[in-house]
């Protein structure tokens, strides 16, 4: 035998196409070697992505995709025979998560400025806690009581159109008005509010 011819025979036969390439000694990413990959594995690999992700499918299709990528590069690694392409697949896509996650964890915050913007003033928070307390000590008082305090101090009824309304006598809403005011100070005091 010649020894042009000998050698070769030893070097690997060269394909017209990257189809025909042998896939164990493929240095040359294959297409259709990422074609079957995707079909074979990029489902169950989604669907454990997106457990790893809490469900975020829009993150989870990216890390499907970063590892799928990153099988195409290392395509010489990858070898279909023994089976091992899945559980390579499936570390690539959980330290892609891993890394993912402490990259986000490693920056601070972003703050979107906006809502600082329509932030109440100082005034409108005081006000309305000013009502929640208020309301609070209300909730305190006896319905009777309550219901005078309404008629005269909030819908500004002087004593003998809250009676009529009320159907009491003028005595008794000044009584009421009296102890219902009170005891409104007792439950302003027992939140922190003096007088």
């Amino acid at each position: 035998m010649r020894k042009d011819a000998a050698v070769a025979e030893d070097r690997p036969h060269r394909a017209r196409h990257r189809s025909e390439v042998p896939r164990t000694n493929v240095s040359v990413p294959d297409e259709e070697l990422m074609r079957a990959l995707y079909r074979e594995h990029a489902g169950p690999l989604l669907a454990y992505v997106l457990r790893l992700v809490a469900g975020d499918r829009q993150r989870a299709e990216d890390v499907v995709q970063e590892t799928l990528i990153r099988a195409w590069k290392n395509a010489g690694q990858l070898n279909r025979a023994t089976g091992s392409v899945r559980p390579w697949l499936v570390t690539v896509a959980r330290r892609i998560v891993i890394d993912g996650h402490r990259s986000r964890q490693a920056r601070p915050q972003e703050v979107d400025p906006s809502p600082l913007e329509v932030m109440p003033a100082e005034d409108e928070i005081d006000k309305a806690l000013w009502l929640m307390t208020l309301s609070d000590a209300l909730d305190d008082l006896t319905p009777a009581h309550r219901e005078v305090l309404v008629e005269t101090y909030f819908k500004g009824r002087t004593v003998n159109e809250a009676a009529e309304t009320l159907g009491i006598p003028s005595g008794t809403v000044r009584s009421r008005v009296f102890y219902a005011l009170r005891s409104m100070k007792l439950a302003l005091e027992e939140r922190g509010v003096s007088a």
